[in-house]
């Protein structure tokens, strides 16, 4: 009988090696005694030891159903490859996870042995360093999506596998709510006389603020983001995350801006009209993030646009 996701507890680490990280594996599912294994797809995260505890915190925070396999590789080893693995409950399920730690170059003959054949390979770089050498450009041949910061790593979209960002996808409440203000027929025939857009966000990271700002202009038709200011504030999200949009024009204003940890105001004015509303755009974790763009890949069409005006203003910028 398999025992409830209450009484399920870690299994592990186990120190091995490559060679070894199946036989290893087995020996814990013996001990787990459970039948039942999660084969759902790969997910390999390429990190740092500065990022590995949030790296692992982030993915205990995963389902089961979304990678039954984690995979990650520590970047800044050396040439002795130091192999854990262990079982992590994840909603009533065993995840599999193997830790390399190693240099670059070693990781990138010791991850491919390791990936379950005929899954989903998710590929994540979950580092602040742009990569070097061919680790990234390797495991992207084989990927079917690759998950990374996009625009620090200048990762364009590509044919051969899904891009997602997570910056991308941790606006994405702030996309649907902002749309919502133009569902009205009246608010979206002002769209026309919107001319500039103010934008704040927490911390000093703009990235998903240049993003969100490449899809407001892509749907307002602007050739660029030089209409667009950006701003450091301060509100209860992350850093990166936004706090305060506004569309500006002659006689009209929309505006969506934080309140507290998860409610929004919205603000409509144009002509006689002066709305104001509420509404509850939850925080996303790093895990909810991730979990979204596993399971929910964005359309590539608008975020490729948005990514085009975004890398463009970092360019003009630079």
């Amino acid at each position: 009988m398999m025992p409830e996701a209450t009484q399920l507890k870690p299994l592990g680490p186990v120190h091995t090696d490559v060679r070894h990280v199946q036989t290893s594996l087995d020996t814990l599912w013996d001990e787990s005694q459970i039948e039942t294994r999660a084969f759902t797809g790969n997910i390999i995260a390429l990190t740092t030891s500065r990022h590995l505890k949030r790296v692992q915190d982030t993915l205990s925070g995963l389902e089961g159903r979304y990678a039954g396999r984690q995979i990650v590789g520590v970047m800044d080893g050396n040439d002795l490859i130091g192999v854990q693995v262990s079982l992590v409950p994840q909603k009533g399920l065993y995840v599999e996870r193997v830790v390399l730690n190693a240099n670059p170059e070693q990781l990138q003959g010791a991850i491919l042995p390791l990936l379950r054949p005929a899954t989903i390979n998710h590929v994540w770089w979950a580092s602040d360093d742009p990569p070097e050498g061919a680790l990234l450009r390797e495991l992207t041949d084989l990927a079917d999506q690759v998950i990374a910061d996009s625009l620090t790593l200048d990762l364009k979209p590509s044919d051969h596998y899904a891009l997602a960002d997570l910056g991308w996808s941790r606006s994405a409440g702030w996309r649907e709510a902002l749309a919502q203000i133009f569902d009205s027929p009246d608010a979206a025939a002002q769209l026309g006389h919107i001319g500039n857009l103010r934008i704040t966000h927490a911390g000093e990271d703009n990235l998903a603020a240049r993003l969100f700002a490449g899809w407001i202009a892509c749907t307002l038709g602007w050739p660029d983001l030089t209409a667009v200011t950006f701003g450091a504030g301060t509100c209860e999200r992350e850093n990166g995350d936004l706090c305060r949009i506004e569309m500006l024009g002659e006689g009209v204003r929309f505006a969506l801006e934080t309140e507290g940890k998860e409610m929004c105001l919205i603000h409509a004015e144009f002509g006689q009209i002066d709305r104001q509303t509420e509404v509850v755009i939850p925080r996303m974790s790093l895990s909810e993030g991730l979990a979204r763009v596993m399971s929910h890949p964005e359309r590539a069409p608008v975020f490729e646009a948005a990514w085009k005006l975004a890398h463009g203003s970092l360019k003009a910028q630079a």
